[in-house]
């Protein structure tokens, strides 16, 4: 069910946006809902992306783990958060 909501907007960009609606021949509540639509949509791309980043990590920091074990290795053999905080060093984010 869509719902009404009420916007400030200046008007300048207004009068811009409904000559852009006419243009591409729809109305400014469309293009709106489309933005807001793919706003929405980018925000769960990314979050999937990073959710499943999250995973190829895990399954290669639990692969080297077991490795580590099967080899009698004591120390690991990637430490990714140590490899991460050197990276962000090096660029000056840290």
């Amino acid at each position: 069910m869509a719902k009404n909501i009420t916007l400030a907007i200046d008007e300048d960009l207004l009068d811009k946006m409904r000559v852009l609606a006419a243009i591409r021949r729809t109305s400014v509540n469309a293009m709106v809902r489309d933005f807001f639509e793919h706003e929405v949509n980018r925000e769960t791309t990314q979050a999937d992306r990073a959710e499943a980043w999250g995973r190829l990590f895990e399954a290669a920091d639990n692969n080297a783990e077991r490795r580590s074990r099967r080899l009698g290795d004591k120390q690991p053999l990637f430490d990714r958060e140590l490899f991460y905080e050197e990276v962000m060093r090096e660029r000056g984010l840290l």
